[in-house]
């Protein structure tokens, strides 16, 4: 039996893996005192966040690492970084091309990781699942290695939820008959959107305490409160 034929392109992979080389870079390159890093630094920040996604969808989908059996792929991290780092100074104030950046990389690795799960025939929610972790994957791996919370688990702009919703579409427009290549076309334009009108509305999920206040509030209304007689 002959094992499905993979649709995602060398030249697309490497443009994600850029991107986030780049993306990184940028982000490591703002430490500063106690924080700063080094070129070095810079550049693993850089690399892992080019190549996580890419190696986590992998390792989810149980198949060969794309990103080791290739020159191109540790290549493209590297000197992507090293463009990352030139552009520190000239972008450091330009967050609008950050953020834009940022929103690309999640919505490219999200839709690789989607459609490479549905064609080697996985189902729709697992497929998503995988889609999803490949979008935030570079980004958790760059906060472990920093030593920072990792992003996906606190208070913030929408940012695994505007992954998911985007290989959510993805995954549904291909069940219903939409080609792959236009059906990842339209996830990536959905994971964008969401990620970049979070960040510019500040729009976040509630804290789970929220929700706990809401039930002590409701709770405590049921309470009869016996005044002193005067």
């Amino acid at each position: 039996m002959n094992e499905p034929i993979l649709i995602i392109p060398l030249w697309a992979d490497l443009t994600a893996v850029a991107l986030g080389g780049i993306q990184g870079a940028l982000f490591a390159a703002g430490f500063r005192g106690q924080r700063r890093l080094d070129f070095l630094g810079v550049a693993i920040i850089g690399i892992m966040v080019g190549m996580g996604g890419g190696l986590i969808r992998d390792l989810l989908l149980n198949v060969t690492p794309v990103t080791l059996h290739s020159n191109w792929y540790l290549l493209t991290a590297t000197a992507a970084s090293l463009v990352g780092m030139l552009l520190a100074g000239p972008l450091s104030r330009a967050n609008g091309v950050i953020v834009g950046l940022d929103a690309l990389v999640i919505a490219l690795f999200g839709a690789f990781g989607t459609s490479k799960a549905l064609t080697l025939g996985l189902p729709l929610v697992p497929a998503v699942f995988i889609g999803a972790c490949a979008a935030v994957g570079g980004g958790v791996l760059r906060d472990v290695l920093v030593g920072l919370p990792v992003a996906i688990m606190h208070v913030g702009s929408l940012y695994a939820v505007a992954a998911g919703a985007g290989c959510l579409v993805l995954a549904v427009a291909h069940l219903l008959g939409t080609p792959m290549v236009a059906s990842a076309v339209i996830g990536i334009v959905v994971t964008a959107v969401i990620r970049v009108l979070a960040v510019v509305f500040d729009v976040s999920l509630p804290e789970q305490r929220m929700l706990h206040r809401r039930k002590v509030a409701v709770e405590t209304t049921a309470i009869p409160i016996v005044k002193p007689e005067d």
